[in-house]
């Protein structure tokens, strides 16, 4: 294993990047857990990559919805493809930006000498989210551990038809009592939003993600998985994707979270999704050794959060700046940028803040705004709108999305950035190596 330097950090790079087609919750993949789908991920992404599994030091992957199978899902990954088993493997939860984090602590073991070669992921089955019992009903059961029939009958005899209504997951921030899409209803309205604005996002995400599938980008991402009763079908992209929308079509749908006055619709907004998604990390000097062609370089990654009251969405407005500033690079070198579209009013709201000079410096204690975004730069492939948002694996997606269209493009910066439940930001600088 390589040692550290007196010259300071070993420059980290991602090398490849797959994911499995993401499908909306109940649909054609839900007959596959996050294991399943984290193990289609890893393994294609070891094939293309054509990486020797034996040089692999680590997987980590995130995961927000826990897989009752195995909650340690990295570790199961490995096992599972028949990766070396001695590879260890660990699986965290940073909300919707849990793979960036898992990408994170990848570049930092590698940075720091720790390792050379790390997978780092996420997976997510909406589909298959564990709704757990109630408490009166687990006590009832763990009461027939008493010996005697007699002490089971009559624990039997306490039996109440209530015992079996499930206790439906909590939706609702803890700290607010408000949900995700509550709270973005309430900055679309503090910052002015309107709907008609939010659903032509929508309909830029879903037509630019049309056409980068039509044009084979977002395909080449994919590692194709066969589906149907039978296996008879292979999905090959991302079903969610609806080149067919139009203004009209989203204008007609009706506002979720406040029936009455609310902006924020089904069409406008990311759905349940159920994917997985992986990248491949090295050393610069091993990916040389190796022969492997970068994708990208790590310039920095920064996580920020702020009081959930004060916006719980604004986690990219935070952490952006501080990342550019880590990364040595303004705004305005930026070429691509890649953000999480939760909702398009969450979009919207940061793009503004980003512009915005009283933000900066009452929330940022900066002198003034980063700048204005470029929309021919912004989420160029679409985003989680169209393409779909499986919690734990949209951060991974999001750096092989802005990987490859920054070396297709012939641009030397990308910024990828995503909101998380808790108030909380992550931002990645990636720079192109060519």
């Amino acid at each position: 294993m390589r040692r550290m330097t007196n010259q300071g950090l070993e420059p980290v790079v991602l090398v490849e990047g797959c994911r499995t087609p993401f499908a909306k919750a109940f649909g054609p993949l839900a007959h596959l857990d996050s294991i399943d789908l984290g193990r289609r991920a890893v393994s294609e992404l070891v094939l293309r990559s054509g990486i020797d599994p034996e040089i692999i030091d680590e997987v980590i992957f995130g995961s927000v919805v826990p897989c009752m199978r195995g909650p340690n899902l990295a570790r199961e990954i490995v096992l599972g493809i028949g990766l070396p088993a001695t590879i260890p493997g660990f699986t965290l939860n940073r909300a919707c930006t849990s793979s960036l984090q898992s990408a994170s602590i990848a570049v930092q073991m590698i940075a720091t000498g720790q390792a050379d070669c790390v997978i780092a992921g996420g997976a997510e089955s909406a589909s298959n989210t564990p709704v757990p019992v109630r408490k009166e009903l687990l006590k009832f059961l763990m009461g027939f551990q008493r010996k005697g029939a007699l002490g089971q009958l009559r624990q039997l005899l306490r039996f109440r038809p209530g015992h079996w209504v499930p206790a439906m997951p909590a939706l609702a921030e803890p700290s607010t009592g408000l949900t995700m899409g509550q709270h973005a209803e309430i900055m679309a309205q503090e910052a002015e939003v309107d709907r008609s604005s939010q659903d032509e996002l929508a309909l830029r995400s879903h037509r630019r993600a049309a056409r980068a599938t039509a044009e084979g980008h977002l395909s080449d991402e994919i590692a194709p998985i066969w589906v149907g009763k039978r296996f008879e079908t292979c999905l090959a992209s991302d079903p969610l994707v609806r080149a067919d929308t139009s203004m009209a079509a989203l204008g007609r749908l009706r506002p979720v979270f406040d029936r009455k006055y609310g902006t924020i619709t089904a069409g406008n907004a990311s759905p349940l999704t159920d994917g997985a998604a992986a990248c491949l990390f090295l050393s610069q000097s091993k990916a040389k050794e190796l022969g492997l062609e970068a994708k990208a370089i790590i310039r920095s990654h920064v996580y920020r959060a702020l009081d959930p009251a004060l916006g719980l969405l604004y986690g990219p407005a935070v952490s952006t700046p501080p990342a550019l500033e880590r990364a040595g690079v303004s705004w305005s070198d930026i070429d691509l940028v890649e953000m999480h579209e939760a909702f398009a009013a969450q979009v919207l709201c940061n793009i503004r803040a980003f512009e915005s000079d009283a933000f900066a410096q009452e929330k940022l204690g900066m002198k003034g705004s980063i700048g204005s975004v470029d929309w021919e730069r912004f989420n160029v492939a679409g985003g989680s709108i169209a393409i779909g948002h499986p919690f734990a694996a949209t951060g991974s997606r999001m750096l092989t999305t802005a990987s490859n269209a920054l070396r297709r493009q012939g641009g030397r910066y990308a910024l990828v950035t995503a909101c998380a439940a808790g108030a909380m930001g992550g931002t990645f600088v990636l720079e192109n190596p060519n």
